[in-house]
């Protein structure tokens, strides 16, 4: 069974019940993970519009800009949405650390059994 969203080619993405897309972040010159975000319909219009990424913070409630206190600006170079458009892959150019604990990425722990160990 095919939706409209599998085939034809219009934007319509499929927002979850808190009208949340989960956005993964990656950097367009490494190819590197570097966070994961959502994005409700003002946050992917605010993008689209501007050119760099806006997010919904579930903690804040609040429509926020990436790097809007931090500087660390992520400019978007190319949006893909996935085949059933619930998900955003956002492809940027970090103008700095991603993480607010400032390293490059939101991914710097590997697990190990119950143990978390920083990755180079």
């Amino acid at each position: 069974m095919h939706d409209a969203r599998d085939t034809l080619p219009v934007l319509n993405p499929k927002y979850d019940a808190a009208g949340l897309i989960t956005a993964v972040v990656t950097d367009r010159a490494s190819g590197a993970l570097l966070m994961v975000a959502h994005m409700n319909a003002e946050a992917l219009a605010a993008t689209r519009a501007t050119g760099e990424a806006h997010f919904w913070s579930r903690s804040r409630q609040r429509l926020w800009r990436k790097g809007e206190t931090s500087g660390n600006v992520l400019t978007v170079h190319e949006l893909r949405i996935d085949c059933d458009q619930d998900a955003l892959w956002v492809i940027a150019d970090p103008a700095g650390p991603v993480c607010h604990t400032g390293r490059p990425s939101c991914f710097f722990r590997r697990i190990e059994d119950e143990t978390l160990v920083p990755v180079a």
